[in-house]
């Protein structure tokens, strides 16, 4: 019998879905404290069941961000990666109900894209320090005083934001997508660090832009330090560092490789070396150790407080009887100007699946 009460299992379909969990998170070793073994996969498989089977009673999707806990993705997501991955997939999404497990800002981005959608989010209390660094009132401020700046927001902000934007972006499109703007002043929201590090990939790219940035970071990923990069090495030799362009651009000049949740995932399939040092969420890890079993990641990834709100029990909870606060509500002319935002990214970046 479930949690909720409501659906049982023979033992029959309980050991099945123990194995199947076990067999594909058996190599996952990510968050301290926290197991995947046998006995705790068991546990897992009364609430995945009862998930799938509710997304099929409530004609549902789950969006999966790959932060999120691998018995999330892997137990009931029906699609994984990062936020322009996800995007895509809310954009082209017929369900009647997306359950997105990640942080609010998606959910709202999700929203955004199917406006006929329920759009659940298992916990209203998962933020984003990026997010939530920046309202509508401040950005209209910002962009009086830089009148003549283009606006380039950060997907990880909220829908107030993107409705004060010209264009959104993330950290797999943005170099590309400032480069096509014509304008030569660029106002970037909220990402302070990111904001830092495009300005110099732009700059060695020949590329002549002015960015102005808002003061946000990432409490996730701004506090990576070279120092502990340089003594990783000297450690472990042969090691590839991997960063997120959320680090601060001292991290992002030691490590050997930068860019988006996908393209790191991309960057160590198909790299070959003896260790990697993932200088981003440990979810991150945890989906690498799932799909890439024979590779060594050593410790430096980081707990994201926001992501690790979501767990299945939440995720059922929401599916089975959202409360009011779990349903994402935006106000139209709001939802209409931020799709706008979103939809210019869409025309501008090509689809990188993450």
């Amino acid at each position: 019998m479930s949690h909720a009460g409501t659906v049982s299992f023979t033992p029959a379909e309980l050991e099945a879905e123990t194995e199947r969990l076990f067999r594909v998170l058996l190599h996952v070793d990510c968050t301290p404290g926290k197991s995947w073994n046998y006995e705790a996969c068991r546990g897992f498989a009364p609430l995945t069941l009862e998930i799938n089977r509710l997304k099929k009673e409530k004609d549902a999707v789950i969006l999966t961000h790959s932060y999120v806990e691998p018995e999330i993705v892997y137990g009931v997501g029906d699609f994984k990666g990062d936020s322009y991955f996800l995007s895509l997939m809310a954009r082209e999404s017929k369900a009647k109900v997306i359950v997105f497990a990640g942080v609010v800002f998606m959910a709202e981005t999700a929203k955004i894209l199917s406006p006929d959608a329920t759009v659940i989010v298992p916990d209203r209390g998962s933020g984003c320090s990026l997010a939530d660094s920046l309202t509508g009132d401040q950005l209209r401020k910002l962009k009086a005083a830089y009148p003549d700046a283009a606006v380039v927001c950060y997907i990880n902000s909220t829908a107030d934001v993107k409705a004060e934007s010209d264009v959104c972006v993330t950290s797999g499109n943005v170099y590309d997508i400032i480069a096509a703007l014509p304008q030569p002043r660029i106002l970037f929201v909220p990402d302070r660090l990111m904001g830092e590090n495009v300005r110099t990939e732009l700059k060695r790219r020949g590329v002549a832009k002015e960015i102005i940035t808002s003061d946000g970071t990432c409490i996730v990923h701004d506090v990576f330090d070279a120092a502990a990069v340089a003594d990783a090495r000297a450690r472990f030799p042969g090691l590839k560092v991997v960063a997120h362009p959320e680090c601060t651009p001292e991290v992002a000049a030691a490590a050997d490789f930068v860019g988006s949740t996908g393209a790191m995932m991309k960057y160590v399939k198909t790299t070959s070396a003896p260790y990697y040092l993932m200088l981003t969420e440990c979810g991150l890890v945890g989906r690498l150790q799932v799909e890439t079993p024979e590779k060594h990641f050593i410790g430096g990834c980081r707990l994201c407080p926001y992501m690790k709100l979501n767990s299945l029990e939440k995720v059922r909870d929401a599916l089975a009887a959202p409360r009011p606060d779990q349903i994402v509500t935006l106000d139209e002319e709001i939802r209409r100007r931020a799709a706008r935002c979103i939809d210019r990214m869409f025309e501008l970046a090509p689809a990188i699946k993450g």
